[in-house]
């Protein structure tokens, strides 16, 4: 007869273990590379604003020229779908006006999912223009 009680067996406490510690692991890689992804979005967004903005402080462009080469920059390299609310003005006084860029767009939570016009980013760049001398 064997002494030992049913509280002190570890038999069969391997795979119990290895699916809870591999859960556990699983669901903390997904997070780090959802962060990663949600910082990968807001760094594409931020470098397409960068983009819109000194597009459209060009002295020959027109400021819905700097919009649409936001939203080519964002539609190529994420979706469409985050190149929604894109909003340029004029910030200054001569000679020192500046072209503002801002896009609100969606914050991803898992995948491309995510809430919408959560996350703003916006860009400035100086104003070019013919200047006479």
């Amino acid at each position: 007869m064997d002494d030992r009680s049913g509280c002190a067996d570890d038999r069969g406490s391997s795979p119990v273990e290895f699916v809870l510690v591999g859960t556990l692991l699983t669901a903390l890689t997904l997070a780090v590379l959802q962060l990663a992804f949600a910082v990968y979005v807001r760094n594409v967004v931020h470098d397409a604003a960068v983009e819109g903005a000194y597009h459209a402080a060009l002295a020959d462009t027109t400021p819905e020229e700097g919009i649409e080469r936001t939203r080519d920059v964002i539609s190529r390299a994420v979706g469409a779908d985050y190149a929604e609310d894109i909003r340029i003005g004029v910030s200054g006084a001569p000679p020192y006006e500046t072209v503002d860029v801002r896009v609100r767009t969606t914050f991803p939570l898992l995948g491309l999912i995510g809430l919408p016009l959560a996350m703003e980013v916006e860009a400035h760049a100086p104003a070019e223009t013919f200047g006479e001398e």
